[in-house]
């Protein structure tokens, strides 16, 4: 670890931004602008790898991909001993790419084509989740010696975007698919879930948890080996002192495995709390109106092309260099559509006009891998700092 990296790490105990707000600020301005772009800062990347390993000992980090799939954002965090996880053929293609060996990668996205199954298994994956009867039949099919680990669905209560809806198998589905693949004889070798992404109810990790370990019972139970315990996402960017810090869940989760078979290997899969702080995404005012009383501020980036997450739910931070008496404003994106827009009721200087910047911290995540080039607008550029 490089030594500007280990002083944000023993300086920041939540995610101050301001040195790459400021570093930002400076490039722009010797620089200038041309259109949206999000600059990573590569040493606040290591920090928060070691920040989270820090602070989680002994649970091996598996980088969610898709939360920001710059390759020179995954060969940071590979050189600094993170593993991965990943959702489809492209994001796999990336890490083998940086000589990630296969067997080292688990394959989350609970359901996946065949024609991604048999690539997967061709390029030495092993390991796949999985949340139904189905899935487990359509991978003993292609590789029946498979080591497979069981999504249950836990409350999402308190997260910005729960997922308990679209993936998570319940009581009764997860008992089917444990007697399904004791019926294959298939290698179910743990368990998994997903506490909402942003989540901010550390409760959800220990409910987690605790489930897990009754499901590693029945297990054994029913003669299984469980080996694998996946804690999956959902740990938060701290943007605000309301988000708990990545030290506090951690705390919580490691008094609950103390409770846990020291055999099983822990796991998690960080994407937004390693990557978002890094990032600080830079655009600039097309264009100001009143409708109807309410001032509108059009960016030249929006909803379809990286700002998806700018909104009442999750809201990021909005910088303007301009003083001025604060204003509420409705943020938009440059496009014909009117689901462009991004957030209402925010508060920025009242006297803001075309061609003035925005600076939006903490987007390291989720934004130009997010991005389309719908209605002609460019994805943002992304540089790394």
């Amino acid at each position: 670890m490089s030594r500007s990296s280990a002083n944000l790490l023993n300086s920041h105990t939540v995610d101050d931004v301001s040195h790459i707000l400021k570093n930002v600020r400076s490039r722009v301005a010797s620089s200038g602008y041309s259109q949206p772009t999000l600059f990573i800062n590569q040493d606040q990347l290591r920090a928060n790898a070691h920040r989270f390993m820090g602070a989680m000992p002994g649970i091996r980090p598996h980088f969610a991909v898709k939360s920001n799939p710059d390759v020179r954002v995954l060969k940071t965090l590979h050189d600094e001993g993170v593993c991965f996880e990943i959702a489809s053929l492209a994001e796999l293609a990336l890490l083998l790419e940086l000589g990630v060996p296969g067997e080292e990668i688990f394959y989350s996205n609970p359901i996946k084509s065949e024609v991604y199954l048999y690539e997967a298994v061709k390029r030495g994956l092993q390991w796949y989740a999985v949340d139904s009867v189905a899935e487990v039949q359509k991978i003993h099919r292609i590789y029946s010696g498979a080591s497979v680990y069981l999504r249950i669905k836990i409350s999402n209560k308190g997260s910005a975007w729960p997922l308990d809806k679209k993936f998570g198998a319940g009581l009764k589905d997860s008992t089917e698919v444990i007697a399904e693949c004791v019926r294959l004889n298939m290698d179910l070798a743990g368990i998994t879930f997903h506490v909402g992404s942003q989540c901010l109810n550390i409760n959800n990790w220990q409910q987690g948890i605790r489930s897990a370990r009754q499901f590693f019972q029945g297990m054994q139970q029913q003669g299984l080996k469980p080996r694998l315990l996946n804690l999956g996402g959902g740990f938060p960017v701290c943007m605000n002192p309301e988000v708990p810090t990545i030290e506090t869940i951690g705390e919580v989760i490691g008094r609950e495995l103390e409770l846990v078979d020291k055999d099983i290997l822990v796991i998690a899969e960080p994407g937004r709390s390693l990557v978002a702080s890094a990032g600080c995404m830079v655009t600039q005012v097309i264009g100001t109106a009143v409708r109807h009383g309410q001032r509108w501020l059009y960016l030249d980036s929006g909803v379809y092309s990286g700002l998806m997450e700018l909104n009442d739910r999750f809201h990021y931070p909005v910088i303007s260099d301009r003083k001025g008496v604060m204003a509420n404003w409705t943020l938009a994106g440059p496009t014909c559509d009117s689901l462009d827009i991004c957030v209402e009721n925010q508060r920025l200087p009242n006297n803001l006009q075309s061609g003035d910047l925005i600076y939006l911290p903490y987007m390291g995540a989720y934004t130009a891998c997010c991005a389309t080039e719908f209605n002609g607008f460019p994805v943002p550029n992304v540089v790394m700092t």
